[in-house]
Formats: structure tokens, C-alpha cells, sequence
């Protein structure tokens, strides 16, 4: 309902901030003159609330036509001068504008605002065509806050992971992937939850004094609402349709843009990225340096740093950095996917629920990569680097086997099929080239939290082992079941499991599938090649001990590892468990030990909380070597001391032969693309082919590896020399 409100000297009179004063100065009666023939109006007809710089020669009255002004209006300096963007030459003053209670800087563009109130202006500012922008006293910019007198019930929540909010958190103007899946994910202590929540108020003075802000050398034109907004420095926004209450944060080396028909409702949008192209993104945080276009449904979800969605739909998750989702038939719900992930072409994930209520989730570990048109049922968890192949999955899921390929049920069996280990054992190229191309694509100035992106780091090896212990377990089954001559006089499970390892190792050939229940609801999950997959995990472990090793060695500047050096090692703190927080692979303890400090209020901001994840970060390598170490003597149940000569060559060959097989098998991928009959046909002669893909001779990612992989094979035959006897 429209309400009246009838004009009286009373209510039009305002206050003036004083420290908005410092080096103003009112008009001169000639200056009103100038301005009066332009055809400006005021709602006070002395002029008394309009000042301008003191400076002399600093304020043109002449740049100032058919506007109305009224509140206060504060002006800096208004000189001929012409501002310049691409293709945009406008003439600096204000003209066919109407503004009330404004602060305006130096040398600005305002032209055809029908409407701006209460906005502060900074610096090298254009403003063309806009319909309205204004900003009320109680705006909180995107953050969850609350102004004085505000019932709870206006909080602006953000449900990531969750369609039912039972994993809400609020959103602020500082938050990365982290700090949400902290809050989001460990819910079982009230204390803690209340703490995060006076984390987001901490600063807050709660009261209705609220402005909006365009900072220096913004451009605004052609948009329809923009209201409570805070646009950051050197931010371009053309042809928006609605932006209200956010924050646009942006700098002169990340600045950050919003496109033709974009939405953008209750949310922050970090530096350097861009959303344009229809897309709607309503409660939600975007990181730095992404992109939202092409119609993208962003909503109640919070996007990492360095990930690209388009065209899809995409409604309350929590999703880590680097993240590609780029087609129009693919929708992602209620989900944590850890990163490094790609969705493809008509992936329904989170079409199906388990109970009554949509309150199902998906939990992806980084590298999950889904297949074409497959979908999945609430609730399933992926292990690291999980390709799913194309395919229906009408059953929950719970897949243990890192670098794994999963296939779907066919027509008469509903299990699924399950290759451990296959990205190791036959695409290596993929992942080889995973440990260099988001290093490439993280394009951030500002690099908040480090991003563990290699592919072979503790959290994927915490699963390695798990796999390897699970392999065991499946194979003691199948060998007791089957009356194995391996099994045949054992009397203890851990004879048993003893004898398995036996035949593991000693049966590199042996071909046969085994069963596990728990990988699928119901019909469980056929693994194939175990035995491969086995010895492939112990090589992976061996190999990123090794190079852990390796790089240890060479930052203490040691070329040989001795027992002075393993006795050091051994005094660093060793972590078992490990979880990645937003992309930062950390231990286990030490989130337990930040949340201690919060509960006690050692740590009050959030600020506080991201300077305790880089302090972290500063001993990961330390905490990697102890790891390692520990990986080696668990693959051997001896310590390193106790290894002989021949289980050091054990060692030294597998990871030999891993690291050449790396690179090897990489080279192999990559050459198919050349060599596939299938693959050329579409050319018409090798001329054409070498133009349009390039040489298999000038890949400098192979170049690169080949020359690591033999540097690195050569420094860990040194450094173990040292430990042989």
C-alpha cells in the first residue's frame, strides 16, 4: 500500500555529518544563478543544503543541468574533464539526475539517475542510466547481521548443503569455503555455533546510520534497481536488472563486473569475479576470481575460489574452489562437493531423496567428476577423484576407493562396478595433469587461504590406505569363502588377514572380482582388478613418501636422509587424520583445537580464524614429512631404521617405476589424440591436424614432466643412499 506523506519546513529539514563538511563550502548567490538557469531544482530554495569543494576553481556550476536535489548534498571537486571507459567518453557534471542525501567525490559522471538517495560516491565515478539507486539506513550489504530494532526473522541465512537450512550459516563480507564448511559441517556443539555467530556481528554497531557506497573508479550504466548496495573499487556493471542488498567487492587488480539482465539479491560477490548474462544468484557468497553467465541459478549456496558456472542450475551447496559446471541441463542440490570438480552435460545431482522430507545430501570429495547425464540418489559420498561413468544410480552410494571409476547397474544386475585406483592404472595423463593446470587457472592477487592442489597429498593417501585396508578385508572374505590354499590352516582373523596380504603380493596376476556391500545400498558393488588396485595404492603411498622425503632433504638442504635427519622427523608432531577445510588440507586435531580456542574466545573474528589457518599452513610440509614417514613404516609395520637394504630397493624401484610410468603413461594418453584413427578422420592431411591440436614433440606439460620426473627419480636414489647399509 502506498502511504502519503505530506511536505512541511518541519520534516524537510536534515542533518549534516560535520566530518562531511571538512573543506566544503555553500554556494555563492551567483553560483545558485547559474544553477537556477540550468533548469536544477532544490527542495530548499535557499540552496543551504547543497556544498561544494572550497578549493578555488574546483567547482564549475555550469556541469550541473535539469537535476533536482534534496536531503543534503556534498560535492568534491566538479571540473571539465572527460572520463573514458572502452568505448564509454562522458563529459564529467550531473545532468537529468534526481539526488537526495549524497555525498559525491571528485571529478564523476552522473547522468539520467532517476532516482539516488543516500549513496556516497567516490572518486573517477560514472554513473549513466540508471533507474534507481538508493539505500535504505538498516542495509547489511549481503552479511547476516541484524540493525538496531530488527526481529531475528530478517536474518538472511544462507542453507548450504541442506534444502531443509539444518546446516544454515551466515553469510559476511570476509568468508571463504572454509570458515562455511566449519560452520555448515560440525553442528553437534551449540556453544560453538553461537560463537561463529558473534564472529559475523563482531564490529557491527547495529545502528540505522547505514549508506551506500560506489567506491573510485566504478562504472555503473544502463541498470534497472540497484538498491542497498556496496560496490568495491574499479567495478563495471552494465545493463543490470536488480541488485539489492549486496556486496560487490572489487579492486584495481581484481576488479570485478555484473552483466546484461543479472539478479543479484542478498549476497557477496568476491573480488575479481564476474556474473553476467542472466544469471540469478539470491542468497549466496561467491569467491574470488569466478564466474556465474549464461543464465546460471546460483541460490542459498557458497561458490570457491576460481570456479565457473553457466547455463545450469545450482541450489544450496557448498562447493570448494575450483569448480567447472558449464550446461544448461545439469543442476546440483544439496551438496558439499570439496573442488577441483568438473559436473558434466545432464548430471542431476540431488533429483532424489530418501525420506519424506528433502533434507538428503551429497558429499563429494575433491576431483569428483560425474559422467554425462547421471544421477544420483540423497544420500551418497564420494571418495577423492571419482569419475562416475554415464548412467542412472536409483540407490544411495558410498564409494571408498580414491581415483576410482564407478559404472552404473546394467539391465539385469543392480549392482555396480567399481575399478579402484583406475585414474592410476589407466589415465594418468589426467591426473598428472591436474598437479599443474589449477595452479595455472588460480588467477587470485589475493590469496586468503593456500589451495592444495595436487593431487597426492594426506587427505587422498589418508584414503589410500583405508582403500588398501578394505581391499584386505574383501579378499580375506573371498579366500576363506572360497578355501583358498592361502587360508587353509589360519585359526585367527589376523592370521587370516596376514595370509591375505601374502597372496596379494605374491599373486600380482591373479584375476578375480570381489564384493562389497557397503559401496551401494541394497545391491552393494562389484570391484574389479583388486589386486592391481592394491599394489597401485602401495606405490602411491610409497611415492608420496618418497618425494615428501625428497622435498624435506632438499628445503633442510640435506642431500641424503640420515638417521640424525629421521630422528628430527620423528620429533614433529605426527597427524593421522586429515580433512580438507575449503581447499586447505589440514589435521584433524588442529580444527579441534580452533574450535577450543573459539569456545574459550582465545579467537573473537573471523579475521582471527583465517590468520590460525595460515599459521597452519606454515608447518604443513613439516606435518606432510612426519606423515610420510609414518605412511613407509605402517607399508613395512617396522621402523625406518629397521628397513634393509633390499626393502630400500623395494622402495626406491616401485616409486622408480611409478614416476617413469607417470610420465609414461601421461605421454601415452596424450599421444591417442594423435595416433587414433578415429581421432584423425576429421583432418585432411597431418599439416591440418599439427595446426589445429599442435605437436605431441611441443607439449610443454610434457616437456616439463618428463624433465621433473628424471631430476626427481636421480635426488630420491640420493637421498636414500644415505639411510643404506
Amino acid at each position: 500500500m502506498v502511504k502519503v506523506e505530506y511536505l512541511s519546513d518541519k520534516n524537510m529539514k536534515y542533518t549534516v555529518p560535520q566530518e562531511l563538511l571538512q573543506g566544503k563550502r555553500h554556494l555563492t548567490p551567483e553560483e545558485i544563478k547559474i544553477l537556477e538557469d540550468n533548469l536544477n531544482h532544490n527542495s530548499d530554495a535557499t540552496w543551504e543544503n547543497f556544498y561544494v569543494d572550497a578549493e578555488e576553481g574546483a567547482f564549475d556550476p555550469n556541469l550541473i543541468h535539469f537535476s533536482f536535489f534534496s536531503g543534503f548534498i556534498v560535492l568534491g571537486k566538479l571540473r571539465k574533464a572527460i572520463l573514458r571507459y572502452n568505448d564509454l567518453h562522458l563529459t564529467c557534471g550531473i545532468r537529468r539526475s534526481r539526488i537526495s542525501d549524497a555525498v559525491i567525490g571528485d571529478d564523476v559522471v552522473i547522468r539520467n539517475i532517476s532516482f539516488m538517495d543516500n549513496y556516497r560516491i567516490g572518486n573517477r565515478v560514472i554513473l549513466f542510466n540508471i533507474q534507481e539507486l538508493c539505500c535504505t539506513k538498516h542495509s547489511k550489504f549481503g552479511n547476516g547481521i541484524l540493525k538496531e530494532g530488527e526481529p531475528e526473522e530478517h536474518r538472511v541465512w544462507i542453507g548450504v548443503a541442506n534444502e531443509n537450512d539444518g546446516r544454515s550459516i551466515l553469510p559476511f563480507e570476509d568468508m571463504i569455503p572454509a570458515d562455511a564448511y566449519l560452520w555448515s559441517h560440525y553442528r553437534d556443539s551449540p556453544k560453538l555455533l553461537e560463537a561463529f555467530k558473534k564472529m559475523t556481528e563482531y564490529g557491527n554497531d547495529r545502528k540505522l546510520n547505514t549508506f551506500g557506497y560506489v567506491d573510485d573508479d566504478a562504472v555503473v550504466k544502463n541498470s534497472s534497481i540497484i538498491k542497498d548496495a556496496k560496490i568495491g573499487k574499479s567495478a563495471y556493471i552494465k545493463g543490470a536488472l536488480k541488485l539489492k542488498n549486496i556486496t560487490i567487492l572489487s579492486s584495481e587488480e581484481e576488479p570485478s563486473q555484473v552483466g546484461e539482465g543479472v539478479e543479484m539479491v542478498n549476497g557477496i560477490l568476491g573480488y575479481g569475479s564476474k556474473i553476467f548474462y542472466q544469471a540469478i544468484a539470491i542468497r549466496f557468497v561467491i569467491g574470488r576470481n569466478c564466474q556465474v553467465k549464461y543464465g546460471a541459478r546460483l541460490l542459498n549456496s557458497v561458490l570457491g575460489d576460481n570456479s565457473t558456472i553457466s547455463c545450469c542450475e545450482v541450489l544450496n551447496n557448498l562447493i570448494f574452489p575450483f569448480h567447472e559446471q558449464h550446461h544448461n541441463s545439469s543442476f546440483l542440490i544439496a551438496t558439499t562437493i570439496q573442488g577441483q570438480s568438473n559436473i558434466a552435460s545432464g548430471s542431476t545431482i540431488g533429483s532424489n531423496h530418501n525420506s519424506r522430507s528433502p533434507d538428503g545430501e551429497i558429499f563429494a570429495k575433491r576431483g569428483f567428476w560425474p559422467g554425462l547425464c547421471s544421477d544420483f540418489k540423497h544420500n551418497s559420498r564420494f571418495a577423492s577423484f571419482t569419475l562416475v561413468a554415464k548412467g542412472s544410480y536409483p540407490n544411495e552410494l558410498d564409494i571408498s576407493y580414491p581415483f576410482s571409476l564407478v559404472s552404473p547397474p546394467t539391465n539385469t544386475d543392480h549392482t555396480i562396478t567399481i575399478i579402484p585406483a583406475w585414474w592410476l592404472l589407466y589415465d594418468m595423463f589426467a591426473i598428472a595433469r591436474n598437479m599443474t593446470k589449477f595452479t595455472k587457472r588460480d588467477k587470485r592477487k589475493v590469496k586468503v587461504q593456500y589451495i592444495e592442489t595436487d593431487p597426492f597429498a594426506p587427505d587422498t593417501m589418508q584414503e589410500a590406505v583405508a582403500a588398501i585396508d578394505r581391499i584386505i578385508t574383501l579378499t580375506s572374505e573371498y579366500l576363506y569363502e572360497s578355501k583358498n590354499e592361502y587360508v587353509e590352516e589360519v585359526k585367527t582373523k589376523a592370521q587370516l588377514l596376514l595370509r591375505t596380504k601374502d597372496f596379494l603380493h605374491q599373486n600380482s596376476e591373479a584375476d578375480f572380482t570381489l564384493f562389497d556391500s557397503q559401496c551401494q545400498k541394497k545391491y552393494g558393488a562389484i570391484i574389479k582388478k583388486p589386486v592391481a588396485a592394491y599394489k597401485m595404492y602401495r606405490k602411491l603411498i610409497k611415492y608420496f613418501s618418497a618425494r615428501t622425503l625428497v622435498q624435506f632433504c632438499k628445503a633442510q638442504g640435506q642431500k641424503q636422509l640420515s638417521e640424525e635427519l629421521i630422528l628430527k622427523i620423528r620429533e614433529l608432531p605426527l597427524y593421522t587424520k586429515w580433512e580438507n577445510v575449503g581447499g586447505q588440507i589440514m589435521p584433524q586435531q588442529l580444527i579441534e583445537e580452533l574450535f577450543a580456542k573459539i569456545k574459550k574466545s582465545e579467537i573473537k573474528t573471523w579475521k582471527e580464524v583465517h590468520e590460525y589457518y595460515n599459521k597452519v599452513q606454515e608447518n604443513y610440509d613439516n606435518y606432510k614429512t612426519r606423515y610420510a614417514l609414518f605412511l613407509l613404516e605402517r607399508l613395512y609395520s617396522r621402523p625406518i631404521e629397521d628397513f634393509s637394504t633390499d626393502l630400500f630397493r623395494n622402495i626406491t624401484d616401485d616409486v622408480s617405476v611409478f614416476a617413469f610410468d607417470f610420465y609414461n603413461s601421461a605421454f601415452s594418453s596424450r599421444k591417442k589424440d594423435y595416433t587414433d584413427y578415429y581421432r584423425n578422420m576429421t583432418y585432411r592431411n597431418e599439416k591440418e591436424k599439427e595446426a589445429v591440436i599442435g605437436n605431441i614433440n611441443d607439449n610443454d606439460f610434457l616437456k616439463s614432466l618428463r624433465k621433473d620426473t628424471a631430476i626427481f627419480v636421480d635426488e630420491m636414489h640420493s637421498v636414500f643412499r644415505g639411510l643404506i647399509k
